[in-house]
């Protein structure tokens, strides 16, 4: 995740990941302006066109379509999926975040391309008093089809459980922009996702 928790430079820190191999990146700017977030968006999915990798953005439709982005990650509170995917068309990824077994399949039927569940953990940047667990996680991906996205509170230590219990991946946040070596620790987190 590109986002400027631990005060980096968002396409300073989107070179850092791509240069330790990462192929997918998504850019969680907050609080950013809409301007600011569009001329982060651009820049950033530029670099990755270069590098043959994808970029998400986080909330914003809009600004993912403008930057030339390769999709969108959509919240529960954010632009519902039919509208996203009116304005976006079908060449873009959208993703949702899902909470639950019944919103990811919620999710799944209106078509999303992959969803987001969390916070698995408890702990991660928004200090999640409690996490969904492995176990829910597990009836997530019994009852859909598309990608998962395991995040909050995940760290380098617990990429192996979310992977074994049905993530494809995992999003982190808080592991890597809070690391004093963030390449090393991207490098390290990508070759758990990448080991049988």
């Amino acid at each position: 995740m590109v986002d400027p928790a631990g005060g980096h430079e968002p396409v300073a820190l989107a070179r850092i990941m791509l240069d330790a191999g990462a192929s997918v990146m998504q850019l969680r700017l907050k609080d950013a302006p809409g301007r600011e977030l569009l001329a982060a968006a651009r820049a950033i999915a530029a670099i990755c066109r270069e590098r043959g990798a994808m970029l998400i953005v986080d909330d914003r439709a809009d600004i993912a379509m403008l930057a030339g982005a390769a999709g969108v990650h959509l919240g529960q509170e954010d632009l519902p999926l039919e509208a996203a995917r009116r304005l976006i068309g079908r060449d873009m990824l959208i993703g949702i975040s899902t909470h639950s077994a019944e919103q990811a399949v919620a999710a799944e039927r209106g078509g999303a391309d992959y969803v987001g569940f969390g916070p698995l953990f408890p702990g991660g940047l928004r200090n999640n008093t409690a996490g969904k667990g492995l176990t829910m996680l597990r009836e997530v991906r019994a009852a859909v089809s598309v990608p998962i996205v395991a995040i909050g509170g995940i760290t380098e230590a617990t990429v192996p459980e979310a992977l074994a219990a049905g993530a494809d991946a995992c999003a982190i946040i808080t592991d890597v922009v809070r690391a004093p070596d963030i390449a090393a620790k991207a490098r390290a987190l990508l070759a758990l996702h990448r080991s049988p």
